[in-house]
């Protein structure tokens, strides 16, 4: 296949800037793979230990050192409806494993939190910081070192990449993730924003909001709008690191119950034939990387990716940055329209030609590196197939639900529909909703920042006008609801950024903001924190850098000072004279050198040491 020539261009550029970092990388994986422990080489202690508590035929399949012992990593809890159906995958994966003659251990667990529960409220300063802390649990799950492959399971935001984070210095180890699938669609999002909006402005009160929420968020399964948790299913799976077709089929059904079983048995496989074993290593390269910014782009993806793609890709001793995702966005056209780019939701995404359909349109344009290794082969073609059940002819009695059962089913792969099933759904490249991305980098004398283009109308693209400043998004409601913001403006969030507070998401913004512009009010936002995955048609320009805790430009601003958003140019600048700008005095935050509450005055080193988000905003460095 050809290779669309920016594409390569990009990706020999990164190449090029990533070769000492990554050759660093790999030959820490190199060391790893010669001196990793083998079962057979611990001491009889730490051997009974590992084994201790399994049952006599796994005791004695651990004894012999001939099978593969899997470790599987859980992000389990039943708090988070995602996660909810992983309370019976352990069981099933052990059984399967068995019968395969290996074994599969719970390693261990790692936190999960829900911004959705979090949102507007004190422990949402701990979710992006929640990622480091799961890549070092992963971590310490891991060091036992008595484990031949990685099994992932976890979905939602910080999770997911928090996983591979940490597995990443297990390299040298094949892994796998095992998504769970959305939930059922409820009402539509369309109608959940109007919902929201309503109660912004007082024409609903909180009992009819929450009805329409609990229609929306009814069941176990991921929220079905494309946020981050979704976003993160898209990005697996185009970087083939879970099976083709697996990231959006429901939780509960025999697809997915055989999706998960044949995961299991793929790794196996791959263990025991050896020669054809894949490892996270071989998996995560710079093309590998590339493919997943592409694969953003073209869905228009949760801006939470652009922190999160690149921690991972450092964690892989890979060097990107916005700059490289703007330069993509120019040519990755939009290909998808779902919520909040669009009105459909990620199960109507699936019906119309999913994750297969997607990838087929962008390898036929050049748009993805093919010449990468997967979970299941060497190629990324392996992934325009979509996984089927056919009648098993001898039926299998394998565990569902914590209890054994009989399924009359077998898993088989059949290549993707040429034809899109719904075109205002996902288009061809023929036809896309846009020719660009719809993620642009920002820059000017206020810094640099990303903003997200794809839900936002043209007329709002550009907007000029004064500032309001806000220390929190408490200010910001209380202004609200005062009355005092009805007027065009540009708002400005401040001490919002990783080292201030952590980064929150400031989600509760959108309807707020949402309801001016629909007033016909020029309204945009400033800030050097984070929006939600959800977050759509109000210009944001967000993840400031330098932030304002920092002594960015952000924190000189003054109320009324002049500011222009342009996303079509790319510039972000307050009008006024940069030598004058530079000459006043950064405001300080009161009261901000301590932080108590909710668990965050545990994470005070977090805050002083964290990266900015254009490197990640990790605590993480590496040799």
């Amino acid at each position: 296949m050809l290779i669309h020539q920016k594409l390569k261009q990009l990706t020999q550029k990164i190449t090029l800037r990533s070769k000492p970092a990554r050759d660093r990388y790999l030959n820490r994986v190199s060391l790893a793979k010669l001196n990793q422990p083998k079962r057979q080489q611990l001491a009889c202690g730490n051997l009974a230990h590992t084994m201790a508590a399994c049952s006599p035929t796994d005791k004695d399949t651990l004894f012999t050192n001939k099978s593969p012992n899997l470790a599987i990593i859980s992000a389990y809890n039943d708090m988070l409806s995602a996660h909810k159906p992983y309370e019976s995958y352990p069981h099933i994966i052990r059984e399967v494993a068995r019968r395969n003659a290996a074994t599969a251990q719970l390693a261990g667990g790692v936190p999960a939190m829900c911004d959705g529960i979090t949102q507007g409220q004190t422990g949402m300063e701990l979710s992006l910081f929640s990622r480091d802390i799961i890549a070092m649990s992963t971590a310490i799950s891991l060091s036992h070192q008595v484990f031949d492959g990685i099994l992932c399971l976890g979905i939602c935001d910080k999770i997911v990449p928090g996983l591979l984070i940490g597995a990443l210095s297990f390299g040298h180890l094949p892994l796998a993730f095992i998504p769970a699938g959305p939930m059922p669609s409820g009402i539509s999002n369309k109608e959940k924003a109007r919902a929201r909006q309503q109660f912004a402005e007082g024409k609903i009160d909180k009992g009819e909001l929450l009805k329409v929420e609990s229609a929306s968020y009814h069941s176990a399964g991921t929220c079905t709008f494309y946020g981050t948790a979704n976003s993160n299913q898209m990005l697996m799976e185009i970087m083939g690191l879970q099976l083709p077709g697996s990231s959006f089929v429901p939780p509960t059904t025999d697809l997915r119950y055989q999706l998960t079983v044949h995961a299991v048995e793929n790794q196996i496989k791959q263990l025991q034939q050896k020669q054809s074993l894949q490892t996270l290593a071989d998996i995560l390269s710079v093309k590998t990387i590339v493919n997943g910014m592409v694969g953003l782009l073209a869905t228009g993806g949760s801006t939470n990716l652009t922190i999160h793609l690149i921690a991972i890709a450092k964690a892989a001793g890979i060097i990107i940055n916005w700059q490289d995702m703007s330069e993509l966005s120019a040519f990755v056209p939009l290909l998808c329209r779902i919520y909040p780019n669009g009105e459909a939701d990620i199960n109507q995404f699936d019906a119309a030609g999913g994750m297969g359909f997607l990838i087929n349109q962008l390898l036929q344009g050049g748009l993805l590196h093919p010449d990468v290794k997967t979970v299941i082969g060497h190629s990324l073609t392996d992934y325009i197939y979509e996984p089927l059940l056919k009648k098993n002819s001898q039926a299998e009695i394998l565990p569902r639900n914590g209890e054994i059962r009989s399924t009359q089913y077998k898993l088989q792969w059949s290549k993707v529909k040429t034809r899109s099933q719904d075109e205002n759904i996902l288009r061809p490249l023929s036809r896309p909703f846009s020719q660009q991305g719809g993620l642009k980098l920002l820059t000017g004398n206020l810094g640099r920042s990303i903003i997200k283009v794809s839900a936002v109308e043209k007329t709002h693209q550009q907007v000029k006008a004064p500032a309001k400043i806000f220390n929190s998004q408490q200010e910001f409601k209380q202004r609200f609801k005062s009355g005092e913001l009805h007027t065009d403006f540009i708002a400005v969030i401040r001490f919002q950024g990783p080292g201030a507070n952590g980064m929150p998401e400031l989600h509760q913004l959108t309807p707020l903001m949402g309801a001016l512009q629909d007033q016909g009010f020029n309204v945009a936002i400033v800030t050097d924190g984070r929006m939600s995955g959800a977050s759509g048609k109000v210009p944001a320009a967000i993840h400031l850098i330098p932030e304002a805790k920092n002594g960015g430009a952000i924190a000189r601003v003054r109320e009324n000072d002049l500011i222009v958003l342009d996303a079509v140019t790319g510039t972000l600048n307050v009008l006024m004279d940069e030598n004058l700008l530079a000459e006043r005095e950064p405001d300080i935050l009161p009261g901000s050198d301590y932080i108590s509450g909710a668990g965050r005055e545990l994470f005070s080193c977090f805050r002083e040491n964290i990266s900015s988000a254009e490197h990640g905003a990790s605590i993480f460095s590496y040799p």
